[in-house]
């Protein structure tokens, strides 16, 4: 007689955990495992090179300063590098499991002979990840930038792919792709707007950063819900040895970082600030505008024991911007994260993080008498997973929950004689989950794998009121004119908060292989399908009343895109590097407006919006100097990105009559150079050149006259002209004391000029009858000329 037994789930898990572990082994094996930081400040070091040259293998440390390797038997050489410290080369004989943590002493403090050969920038050609460039904190800081502030967005502008819309434009674009389409992570919270005063500064604090990386393809399964890219930030962590602190002062801003022990060696604080004070000097020339930003960065973190560790940190900024007390705009990001890192085993590394975000923005209107007020708010869960199975196979997986509230708009009187009525749109809600598992597998010497899959389901919530339209079309076509109209609801259907309205569920497999054609050249390939759910509706570069986000739903449909990618890597005597890849990449649902569409304060934005397609594919070159007085980078990329929606039925014409047209962040061509040469101890010098072919616009094909005023007629394809080409060099001279050998308080002069040939770049062009020809003239907007500016930076 047969009998079965139902298995129990966890002793399932043990079994596959078992099996899993027993792949590829031949002899009895053993992990070493541990944690690498920095030994003057105890900040854990992300990207640290553990490796076994001998038998050629190795491991990095995560994004908490945790590696994991497993081994057969034996006696090793074990090898820890990461650049500007110095190496660590300890004999090991490996006979259990070994828990070896590591401290990395500054290059400054080795020996001359002693030469650092890694570099957590350079290309590494044995990884299967591709499409993704890290940058340090000193890099982002040698990079000469507008008004002498050091900026990350500014920074990975000057990388292959990544594109903005102009001086003056917030965000940034990569691989053709819009704004809304990428994933800005700040200690794993979701940031909704990177930019302070419109895009002449971004969100993030360059002291305040430990980590950075941007991934433009072949991102991994632990990501999702973008279509375009991932820009991953971690803070550091604080100093848990002693009480530092360092800023700087600048012409139009300052900067403050604090942190220093809660309990030696076991906790840190670290509380960073800046502001802008340039709006001080405005009364001084007449001028009652006001234009500046704040921020405030902190973290807490406290090692409970060998296996746990908790950190809660967060982020608070504001941009307040006026015009003669008449007009006050005010938005900004609000972010807290609190984290628990668990060590189930020395294989096995876990992460619990709960997160709130909230994008705010506000508007008032003095001389209206009213005030508006809309943003974005979300909680997250989510828990990550690292299993370390063997030397040559990884896992991660985990979950992630977001559930969102959006608030379109809410308008109100701000006077007791203002004539405007109090009325608020209607908030809608949504629920976004996921769950990933992604592998990191070895099959020989040459041949590396990076596979795995996401499954997103995201539930659109119910609201109070949702419009019904005849055959579900929100917008109609006029046979007669030609044209997109707004259609006519037949009746309003009413939800509770609970209720589910949608659904949509979607399988995002991620695969990406190296294949290693000798010890300093590889090639790789990547395939990912990502999915957004969140819709970003705006016809301009810059945050503004018009901007809303809004959720996926009865007629709005998730955003599907499919990437894939070939590149060729190699590296050239320790100093070099070349990084070349093609792409392509389309998506659908990418969302349209209808000619004349109103996005102002609309409760019915389907009414003005049809579901299209687009696509982007180009070339990317990166060549890199890693080592020596001289770094530095050349990047080219040539590029294609377009859009189009085609009519839903025959007799449909289709938006710009069903044609391709260019997308506004269509750049055919982008060069960009940034150099740093160190002349000596005192003086290091920067460079930056940037050329891009200009943002596609519309100009007039003909006018009219209506009661004596000259009417421009646009009637080209959409996005059929272009701006004139944008092109600049900036500067930078760094000056650092000798005395700073000999004393605590260290100091930094920076001298910068940005556009040094004061290149009036057009960040618009619009026409107008001249007032005194009465004709028709072409004025060519621009944000910057040449600026020269002084920082101050300390260090204590």
């Amino acid at each position: 007689m047969i009998t079965s037994k139902k298995l129990n789930p966890k002793t399932f898990l043990y079994l596959v955990t078992f099996l899993l572990s027993c792949i590829g082994l031949s002899q009895e094996k053993h992990t070493i495992s541990g944690v690498i930081t920095e030994k003057n400040s105890n900040e854990t070091l992300i990207g640290v090179n553990v490796l076994f040259p001998e038998i050629n293998k190795g491991s990095v440390t995560n994004e908490y300063g945790f590696y994991s390797i497993t081994l057969p038997e034996g006696t090793y050489n074990l090898q820890i590098s990461y650049l500007g410290f110095q190496e660590i080369n300890k004999e090991i004989e490996l006979t259990s499991d070994l828990k070896l943590n590591f401290k990395l002493e500054e290059a400054s403090e080795m020996l001359d002979e002693v030469v650092i050969t890694e570099n957590v920038e350079k290309v590494d050609i044995r990884n299967p990840q591709m499409s993704m460039n890290q940058l340090t904190s000193g890099t982002i800081k040698q990079i000469p930038v507008v008004l002498g502030e050091a900026d990350v967005v500014k920074s990975i502008l000057l990388l292959p792919g990544v594109t903005s819309g102009g001086e003056g434009a917030s965000g940034f674009n990569v691989r053709g792709g819009a704004v809304d389409q990428n994933l800005i992570l700040l200690d794993e919270a979701t940031i909704f707007n990177s930019s302070h005063l419109f895009g002449f500064f971004s969100v993030f604090n360059p002291d305040a950063i430990k980590d950075l990386k941007l991934y433009k393809g072949g991102i991994p399964a632990r990501y999702g819900g973008r279509a375009s890219s991932v820009l991953d930030i971690y803070q550091k962590e604080g100093n848990s040895n002693r009480f530092s602190m360092n800023g700087g002062l600048g012409a139009v801003a300052s900067r403050l970082l604090l942190e220093g022990p809660i309990v030696k060696e076991r906790g840190a604080f670290l509380v960073g600030g800046r502001a802008s004070y340039a709006h001080l000097f405005l009364p001084l020339f007449d001028n009652d505008n006001i234009a500046y930003f704040y921020d405030l960065n902190t973290k807490l973190n406290y090692k409970i024991n060998d296996n746990n560790s908790i950190y809660l940190s967060g982020y608070f900024g504001r941009d307040v911007f006026g015009i003669n007390e008449s007009f006050e705009n005010i938005y900004g990001n609000s972010v807290l994260n609190l984290r628990w890192n668990h060590l189930f085993s020395d294989r096995l590394f876990s992460n619990l993080s709960l997160i709130y975000s909230d994008y705010f923005y506000g508007l008032v209107l003095d001389f209206v008498g009213f005030e508006w007020d809309s943003g974005i708010r979300n909680f997250n869960l989510k828990y990550d997973l690292k299993h370390y199975i063997s030397d040559s196979f990884q896992l991660n997986y985990g979950l992630n929950n977001i559930y969102f509230r959006f608030n379109p708009g809410e308008i109100r009187p701000n006077r007791p004689d203002s004539g405007i009525t109090r009325d608020k749109l209607i908030d809608k809600y949504a629920n976004e989950f996921a769950v990933y598992v992604d592998a990191e597998h070895r099959l020989n010497e040459k041949l590396k794998l990076q596979y795995g899959v996401r499954l997103s389901n995201f539930i659109r919530l119910g609201q109070n009121e949702l419009n019904l339209y005849t055959d579900n079309r929100a917008v109609l076509f006029n046979d007669e004119f030609q044209i997109y109209q707004s259609a006519d609801p037949i009746g309003i259907e009413t939800y509770d908060q609970s209720d589910v309205i949608e659904t949509f569920t979607n399988i995002e497999p991620r695969f990406a292989l190296s294949y290693l054609l000798n010890d300093n050249t590889s090639i790789k390939a990547s395939y990912n399908r990502m999915t957004q759910y969140l819709h970003l509706l705006s016809n301009t570069n810059s945050p503004t009343p018009l901007d809303v986000w809004t959720p996926s739903g009865k007629y709005i449909k998730p955003q599907l895109l499919d990437q894939y990618a070939l590149g060729y890597f190699k590296n050239i005597n320790n100093q070099y590097s070349i990084e070349s890849e093609v792409f392509y990449k389309e998506i659908q649902n990418r969302i349209d407006y209808i000619d004349g569409a109103d996005l102002i304060a609309n409760d019915a934005i389907e009414q003005v919006i049809l579901n299209g397609e687009a696509r982007a594919y180009g070339l990317e070159l990166l060549v890199r100097k890693s080592e020596g007085d001289f770094k530095g980078w050349l990047a080219y990329t040539l590029s294609k990105s377009e859009q189009r929606t085609p009519g839903r039925t025959a007799n449909e014409t289709g938006i710009n009559n069903s044609r391709w047209y260019n997308t506004p962040y269509d750049k055919t061509h982008d060069i960009s150079f940034n150099g740093s040469y160190d002349l000596n101890e005192k003086w290091q010098f920067g460079a930056n050149f940037v050329f891009q072919t200009g943002q596609p616009t519309n100009y007039p094909t003909g006018q009219f006259e209506y009661q004596g005023v000259v009417v421009p007629v646009y009637d080209a394809p959409r996005n059929s002209e272009r701006l004139p080409a944008y092109h600049r060099i900036d500067l930078s001279a760094t000056l650092t004391p000798r005395k700073n050998k000999n004393r605590k308080w260290n100091s930094q002069w920076v001298f910068s000029i940005y556009n040094l040939y004061n290149r009036r770049n057009a960040a618009s062009i619009t026409f107008r009858e001249n007032d005194q020809t009465f004709v028709n003239e072409a004025v060519r907007t621009s944000i910057f000329g040449i600026i020269p500016a002084v920082t101050y930076n300390f260090k204590f």
